[in-house]
């Protein structure tokens, strides 16, 4: 490979970790051919893409981020492939969790392609033991709308409560009126 091919890629996966909010760095070597196409099948199905990279390329495109990424070099050995997602950093985590119950992994067996490292939304996360921790991250919109939920919460109450004292009120006075029109 050409140093302007090498250069093409890294500028090429370079907009791609600009232009996805989540990035997840997998091992899928020991995978065979069949099943990499079956959790490529799987990712574009639910609009992600998973590609494999030399590590050096990776490294050079996560350079052009502008945070520190260097917690991602624990992630960057052996073989790699990306795995992009525009939608939530939780979505990725759950594909890797859906393959691997399709795939029948037993309690010994590392289940592959392996979560070697994630990057969302500026945060790094190194380790296939976040996986569980990934796969429950809220996304910006759920967060959003459970702000929402939370701002018209008392919002509600406020106006129920009016809306049940005002009945509340209008008895009171008419009993008040009645009473004085039987005392007159």
């Amino acid at each position: 490979m050409t140093r302007e091919e090498k250069q093409a890629l890294v500028d090429e996966l370079s907009e791609k970790f600009q232009s996805h909010n989540a990035f997840y760095i997998t091992d899928a070597s020991s995978m065979t051919v069949a099943k990499i196409n079956e959790f490529r099948r799987l990712c574009f199905n639910r609009g992600m893409e998973f590609k494999v990279y030399k590590n050096t390329l990776i490294r050079k495109a996560l350079d052009t981020l502008g945070g520190d990424t260097s917690e991602m070099d624990a992630a960057l050995k052996g073989q790699s492939g990306v795995l992009f997602s525009k939608e939530s950093g939780n979505a990725p985590a759950k594909l890797l969790k859906d393959f691997y119950k399709s795939q029948n992994y037993g309690k010994n067996v590392l289940p592959k392609p392996a979560l070697k490292g994630a990057y969302i939304d500026s945060d790094v996360y190194v380790g296939a033991d976040q996986l569980e921790s990934l796969s429950t991250i809220k996304g910006k919109n759920e967060l959003i709308g459970d702000i929402i939920g939370l701002l018209q919460s008392p919002a509600k109450n406020v106006i129920s409560a009016l809306s049940s004292g005002g009945n509340k009120l209008a008895g009171i006075l008419k009993t008040l009126s009645e009473k004085e029109e039987v005392a007159g």
